[in-house]
């Protein structure tokens, strides 16, 4: 089978692509595969929001897990594999948006857990939306997809971990409602490793309930939210751009745990899975440095300096039943499209 794939954000070391840039125009496919990293979030920057704009936040891309789909011309629309009903609401919508037929055929070949800290539907959404664009040789706005497709509501990582990759900061949301911008880009180092601790008998704070969370919780506290940018900017970034693991992962911990601590009345503690809250403390014990939940969780993670000691470091650790680990990489391309 012959492949031609484009990248959706091939960037240059410490370049920001902009999601507004979206898919170009080409002739019409009768089908094509996307493939779509999921994307870890860190932690939001500024809940407080007295400059003007709200949440802020810091994310990765990664290479596993992922979303791959495959889309082609049909006589109706139609979705099968995971989560199959809300592929055919993205469909619809992104259909309408573009003013073309919803006859498509929609394959899951490879899907990112649903409400686990991965983003999965912001990258499904956005995958649907690029592969309905590409066949009817459509160029797009992802940016305007957000908005229709109800994505990137609070955090602007998931969209560039779609268009661009790498570890991203995202300004947070004003008044007018647009999406976060991306204010810094930065590539990942090719050596280190994502330990991601899975339980895959539980579930993140979502819908309703995370509607309500934010509805519910107190102020932020001016203070913390300064305390946490200064990290981003004077600590987290430099480290990243000098490859200073040690002290990268420091400034990401300190913010997991002041988010943690925040959101703790909503999901039961500073992490969501007692399970996994356990092994973070092994994890911490061990003398790692960078260490977390991304978004709600349940997903923990551990920063690693290389292969060789991710793999050490899932072999010292106890593996309650329900518990997956999963050695990933960061990803510093955004999703790519490959007609077939």
């Amino acid at each position: 089978m012959a492949e031609s794939a484009d990248r959706m954000g091939a960037t240059t070391t410490g370049s920001v692509r902009r999601p507004e840039d979206g898919i170009p125009a080409i002739g019409r496919s009768a089908a094509v595969r996307v493939r779509a990293p999921a994307r870890l979030h860190f932690g939001f920057l500024d809940m407080h929001g007295g400059l003007g704009r709200r949440f802020g936040s810091i994310g990765l891309a990664i290479d596993s897990p992922a979303l791959q789909i495959k889309a082609s011309a049909a006589a109706r629309a139609s979705a099968k594999g995971a989560e199959a009903e809300r592929i055919r609401t993205y469909l619809l919508a992104a259909a309408a948006h573009l003013d073309v037929s919803d006859a498509v055929a929609i394959e899951v070949e490879e899907s990112i857990p649903a409400h686990a800290g991965f983003g999965s539907g912001t990258q499904l959404a956005l995958a649907v939306a690029a592969a309905l664009a590409r066949l009817n040789g459509l160029s797009v706005d992802l940016l305007d997809f957000a908005d229709v497709l109800e994505r990137g509501n609070r955090s602007g990582v998931g969209l560039a971990a779609f268009t661009e990759g790498g570890l991203i900061v995202d300004g947070g949301r004003d008044a007018s409602g647009a999406p976060p911008p991306v204010i810094s880009r930065l590539p990942w180092p090719e050596a280190w490793r994502v330990v991601l601790i899975l339980d895959e008998g539980a579930t993140g704070v979502h819908g309703h309930r995370e509607t309500e969370a934010f509805r519910d919780l107190p102020p932020f506290e001016e203070s913390r939210a300064a305390e946490i940018c200064r990290i981003t900017l004077m600590q987290v970034l430099p480290a990243i751009a000098t490859a200073d693991l040690d002290t990268f992962g420091r400034g990401i911990t300190t913010i997991q745990d002041r988010i943690g601590d925040y959101f703790a009345p909503h999901q039961g503690g500073r992490y969501a899975s007692a399970a996994v809250a356990e092994v973070l403390r092994s994890v911490a014990a061990q003398g790692i440095s960078g260490y977390g939940q991304s978004s709600w969780g349940p997903t923990g993670f551990a920063l690693m300096r290389s292969e060789r000691d991710a793999q050490a470091l899932v072999a010292s650790l106890e593996r309650p039943g329900r518990l997956r680990f999963v050695i990933a990489k960061g990803r510093n391309d955004g999703a790519s499209i490959a007609e077939i």
